[in-house]
């Protein structure tokens, strides 16, 4: 794991540190690689802001947890997620509703509140949708699965596995928690 983490931040910051080096070394230049995670972080402590910025600290910071976060550190929460009941009718003010929101996509649910399948908001722009269409017309019945304590390792997994970039996430007594998509991911390692 260590090893990996190394090859990786080797690669990211290399280029950074090319405009300091000279092009007709004098002297050999000693040759540092820390043993253990906390000589990692020393060195990263340690290194100046002109050739490591802050937001450069953030992404490796990012990288290095990866492996400790969990689907809950990133998801949205059910209580800002935005549903469409099946029998809804997919008029101006749903459809206003939906865009306004900003999310791409949206559950579907019953009277009982379980889940049917998502809209696409792809779906909606690129039907002709008629004041009379109700939700359920509209459904994508596949719906992908988190758990809230899954990692961000299983997330890649099941993305590369599902093909899919939409999930919901469920909590310990396998009840709906919030939603989790591929661009959480990257925003939270490019960002």
């Amino acid at each position: 794991m260590f090893e990996n983490l190394m090859r990786k931040f080797v690669k990211f910051i290399d280029p950074k540190l090319e405009r300091y080096r000279s092009h007709k070394p004098t002297s050999p230049a000693p040759k540092y690689t820390p043993k253990t995670l906390a000589d990692f972080i020393d060195v990263l402590r340690r290194t100046p802001k002109s050739i490591l910025s802050n937001r450069d600290r953030d992404r490796i910071a990012a990288i290095m947890s990866f492996d400790d976060r969990r689907v809950g550190h990133l998801m949205v929460p059910k209580n800002k997620m935005v549903f469409v009941g099946e029998k809804e009718i997919l008029g101006p003010l749903v459809l206003d509703k939906l865009y306004k929101s900003g999310f791409t996509n949206f559950p579907v649910v019953d009277a009982k509140d379980k889940v049917l399948g998502i809209i696409h908001t792809e779906a909606l722009n690129a039907l002709e949708i008629k004041q009379t269409d109700r939700a359920s017309k509209y459904l994508d019945p596949s719906v992908n699965y988190l758990h809230i304590n899954d990692s961000l390792q299983f997330v890649v997994e099941e993305i590369e596995r599902t093909n899919s970039y939409y999930f919901l996430v469920l909590n310990e007594e396998n009840s709906l928690a919030g939603f989790f998509t591929i661009q959480m991911l990257l925003d939270y390692l490019l960002s």
